[in-house]
């Protein structure tokens, strides 16, 4: 599905994903992501949604997000409370998703201004 207007804005939009792959600022990546409006667009060196440690999500604060989207892929999962933690610890909100509702929240709340990071298995 296509999400992109005739003009990207100077911030990181997805701007199409599908099946197993996402397209930021109309480069496709088949690999998990993490980034936020402004800044590079990063591979999240994790393995699958069950190996992510709470290791993992406590390197996403040290990007300054106030809120932080993680795509699942495919099928909406969440991760453990004990994974979570770093997060609640920061008094970070967070929400789990579906890869493509991830794409579509995340596009909303940057076109608000918002500081989120959008940390993504492609799906």
């Amino acid at each position: 599905m296509k999400l992109h207007a005739d003009k990207l804005p100077a911030l990181n939009t997805v701007t199409a994903y599908g099946e197993g792959y996402v397209e930021v600022n109309r480069e496709r990546h088949q690999a998990p992501l993490r980034f936020m409006p402004e800044g590079s667009v990063e591979r999240w060196e994790v393995g699958g949604l069950d190996e992510i440690s709470a290791a993992d999500i406590a390197g996403l604060i040290e990007l300054g997000p106030e809120l932080v989207l993680i795509g699942t892929g495919e099928r909406q999962r969440f991760l453990h409370p004990r994974v979570m933690a770093p997060l609640a610890e920061a008094r970070i909100g967070f929400e789990t998703m579906t890869s493509h509702a991830a794409c579509r929240t995340y596009n909303i709340l940057m076109s608000e201004g918002r500081r989120a990071l959008l940390a993504l298995l492609p799906g």
